[in-house]
């Protein structure tokens, strides 16, 4: 089948990208550089990469972007120290902690100590409780707020529509789910968050016009699972072997995309859709955030 039905993740990102970069420079106009501070605990592979990926891309776009690189033995109170330093300086605009956190430090208690106005990754909260009540000001969580925007750009209607979420993390199930259901033009769906614990998950995704995947299992998701003229959003990013690579694994989503791509209205790829969607959204609540001090001002 042709591949028409696929949203291109990195062409949406690039679209908003252009546009957070013409933000980037009426702040400048200004006299006000966005600034992004990224902290980083330890050599943890993965993220190395992320961080590196965001840090080349905010630079791109003219945000002033800088990495701490703490040692693993980094102890909660000297983070937290740094957090309180980065909180009091007027030329931060946000801060990030890159998980995985190690398992000395509580990520609940270093989340919450980022100042709301520079938690550009929306996990405090005062964030949280903001997108929950449909609240203006806050930051939403970058990766669900990238899906949203994903579903918005490719024309999908939400208002009314039947949506299964599978999984019910705090960073992308739960906000989620919480996006989708608000009383809004691109929002009014009816959602059901599958788990770990939910009974016959199957026949809910089968009742489901839009499924989001984000369960963390290597194509869970199977085309006897789906109706035909789903739309899916796959979250996943999960490593599995195979013999024909260089590194001896790939790359997975939480969905089957061979087999459900066929059948499916609209669906991402993986890579190539949610993943670029995460990072224009983490720079877009950046700019965000250097605007409001100018627009109080």
């Amino acid at each position: 089948m042709a591949m028409d039905n696929l949203i291109n993740g990195r062409r949406i990102a690039a679209t908003i990208h252009d546009e957070t970069s013409a933000r980037v420079s009426l702040l400048k106009d200004r006299g006000v550089i966005p600034r992004l501070i990224f902290i980083r605990i330890g050599e943890d592979p993965a993220s190395r990469v992320y961080v590196g990926m965001k840090e080349k891309k905010s630079q791109e776009l003219g945000i002033d972007s800088q990495t701490l690189v703490l040692g693993e033995q980094t102890t909660q109170d000297q983070l937290l120290e740094i957090i309180s330093q980065h909180n009091a300086d007027p030329s931060v605009h946000g801060i990030l902690v890159q998980a995985p956190l190690p398992r000395h430090i509580d990520e609940t208690i270093i989340y919450s100590a980022v100042s709301p106005s520079k938690d550009v990754d929306g996990f405090h909260p005062v964030n949280v409780g903001k997108l929950m009540l449909n609240q203006s000001g806050g930051f939403m969580p970058c990766t669900p707020a990238g899906v949203h925007e994903l579903l918005i750009r490719s024309d999908i209607s939400m208002e009314g529509a039947e949506v299964v979420v599978l999984g019910r993390g705090n960073i992308v199930g739960k906000p989620m789910a919480a996006i989708l259901i608000q009383k809004a033009k691109t929002a009014n769906a009816t959602v059901t968050v599958c788990h770990s614990r939910t009974r016959n998950i199957a026949e809910h995704c089968r009742r489901a016009d839009i499924i989001v995947a984000a369960i963390g299992m290597p194509q869970f998701l199977k085309a006897d699972m789906v109706k035909k003229g789903v739309v899916i959003m796959d979250v996943g990013v999960n490593r599995i072997p195979d013999s024909t690579t260089k590194s001896g694994t790939r790359l997975v989503g939480d969905v089957d995309f061979d087999a459900i791509q066929p059948i499916a209205k609209a669906i991402t790829p993986n890579p190539g859709g949610v993943g670029p969607m995460t990072i224009a959204m983490l720079l877009k609540n950046t700019v965000q955030a250097a605007e409001q001090p100018v627009m109080n001002g």
